[in-house]
């Protein structure tokens, strides 16, 4: 507690941590890209965390973890491959199960793989016929090629929307992933924009392109679900959206 917490995050997790350790009276530093959408810095900031900004490739944020640690005694607290966040992100999907019962199918984004690792266990504990399948942009697409290749393929230079989504899998995740995910599937960036402005339509929802991807697998229709019963995991709220569209329009329309 008398040492602090660290993280590297573009938004949820970022603004996950900063909370708790405001609750719990802890000082919070958060490194974050330089793209990381001004909304998350913002929130993130406002939570009481200390805000550390790295380059925009995702291997930056660890390179600038590292000194952090070693000048302050900061402990890690990862955002995707720690076992104990692992284990939290579960509960999203236990208690989607608690509510709605048995499923067919359940649909999660994968970036780092946290989300999608405690949803596999959690899901695949309570009812093992249920499928899991992990959503990514086809821009990023780090765990698809990772399990082809049955080995972590880094992701390099990704670029996609989906900012929350632009990490690599790590030891903890890949692992988990390989023995309890069915699939991986990919959806390019204008089928993300579509499920974003599906939700907003249809439910009255903003949802970030992030949280939006597994609704993307869903309607790619990849996979048939017909007279299935069909979870999505839907995270991520954190969105400007006179910003995002205007850059929407200019990144998927064609150039004239």
């Amino acid at each position: 507690k008398q040492r602090g917490v660290i993280t590297h995050s573009s938004g949820n997790h970022a603004q996950a941590l900063a909370l708790a350790a405001k609750l719990l009276g802890v000082k919070a530093v958060v490194v974050m890209p330089e793209n990381a959408p001004p909304v998350k810095v913002a929130a993130t900031r406002d939570y009481g965390a200390e805000i550390v900004v790295c380059g925009s490739k995702p291997t930056d944020r660890e390179k600038a973890v590292g000194p952090l640690i070693e000048r302050h005694g900061y402990v890690l607290i990862h955002p995707s491959n720690d076992l104990q966040i692992i284990a939290g992100a579960g509960t999203v999907a236990y208690e989607l199960t608690q509510e709605v019962g048995d499923l067919d199918f359940v649909f999660s984004p994968v970036g780092g793989g946290g989300l999608l690792s405690g949803t596999a266990t959690a899901v695949q504990g309570l009812f093992p016929s249920c499928k899991v399948i992990g959503v990514e942009p086809k821009n990023a697409d780090d765990a698809y090629q990772s399990l082809r290749a049955g080995k972590i393929i880094p992701v390099k230079n990704p670029n996609t929307i989906a900012d929350g989504l632009r990490t690599s899998l790590g030891s903890n995740t890949f692992k988990i992933i390989k023995e309890k995910v069915d699939r991986i599937i990919t959806v390019p960036e204008e089928e993300i924009v579509d499920a974003m402005q599906f939700l907003w339509e249809k439910m009255k929802l903003v949802v970030e392109p992030s949280g939006a991807v597994s609704l993307a697998g869903v309607l790619s229709k990849q996979i048939d679900l017909k007279a299935k019963r069909v979870g999505i995991l839907i995270s991520g709220g954190n969105i400007d959206l006179t910003d995002f569209f205007a850059r929407m329009r200019q990144t998927i329309e064609p150039t004239k």
